[in-house]
C-alpha cells in the first residue's frame, strides 16, 4: 500500500501507542479527509467503508448499493493534541446531519451520515454530543439528527490508490461539503475564537 499523500507514512501503518482512531461518514469522503487531515493532532487519514456487510468492497459496489457500507474517513489521532470533543465538533459542523441518506445532491445510504465509535468512551461522548447538537438545530428551527451511531466492526480502506487523499492529488476536485450553519458545542479546554 502506498504511502500517505500528506503526511509520507505507510497507509497501513499500526496505530502508534496512546494513539487512537476514530471513524466518520459525512457524505462523499474526499472532502471529509482533507478536513481531518489539515488538523494539528492528527496523524492519519484515509478513506474507506464501513457499516455494511461486504467484505473488501470497492467504490463502484458501494455506489451501486447493497452493501450496507457508507463512505468513511478513518482518523488516527494523538488524544494528547486533539480531543475526540474537538472531531466530534468538526463532524457536526461540516456536514448536514439532517439529511437522511444524503448530502446536498449525493444521494444513496452511502451517503448517511455516521459515527462509528471505537470504544465505550466515544460512544457516550458521540450520543451526548448528538443530543446536545439536535437541541441546537432545534433553536434553530432545523430537522433533527438522523446520523447513525455504531460499533466499529470493520473499516475497509477504499482499495482504488486515486481516492486516497484525493483532493491533495486534485486541488479542484469535487467537495459537496456543506454545513448547516448551527455551532456544535466547543470542546472542554478549548477558548473560543
Amino acid at each position: 500500500m502506498a504511502n500517505h499523500a500528506i503526511f509520507d507514512r505507510p497507509m497501513d501503518a499500526p496505530i502508534p501507542a496512546g494513539y487512537e482512531q476514530a471513524v466518520f461518514g459525512m457524505g462523499c469522503y474526499w472532502g471529509v479527509e482533507k478536513l481531518f487531515w489539515e488538523q494539528p493532532g492528527v496523524w492519519m487519514t484515509q478513506v474507506g467503508f464501513a457499516g455494511g456487510t461486504t467484505e473488501n468492497p470497492t467504490y463502484r459496489q458501494v455506489c451501486a448499493g447493497g452493501t450496507g457500507h457508507g463512505e468513511v474517513v478513518r482518523v488516527v489521532y494523538d488524544p494528547e493534541r486533539i480531543s475526540y470533543d474537538h472531531l466530534l465538533k468538526l463532524f457536526w459542523e461540516n456536514h448536514d446531519p439532517t439529511q437522511g441518506n444524503r448530502q446536498h445532491n449525493d444521494v444513496g445510504d452511502q451517503y448517511r451520515s455516521l459515527i462509528m465509535y471505537d470504544n465505550e468512551h466515544q460512544k457516550a461522548q458521540a450520543e451526548a454530543s448528538k443530543i446536545d447538537y439536535d437541541n441546537r438545530l432545534a433553536v434553530a428551527g432545523k430537522r433533527h439528527i438522523t446520523t447513525q451511531i455504531l460499533p466499529l466492526d470493520r473499516f475497509w480502506p477504499a482499495p482504488e490508490a486515486d481516492h486516497q487523499q484525493y483532493l491533495h492529488k486534485v486541488p479542484d476536485g469535487y467537495c459537496n461539503m456543506r454545513g448547516t450553519g448551527v455551532a456544535a458545542a466547543m470542546p472542554e479546554g478549548h477558548e473560543l475564537p
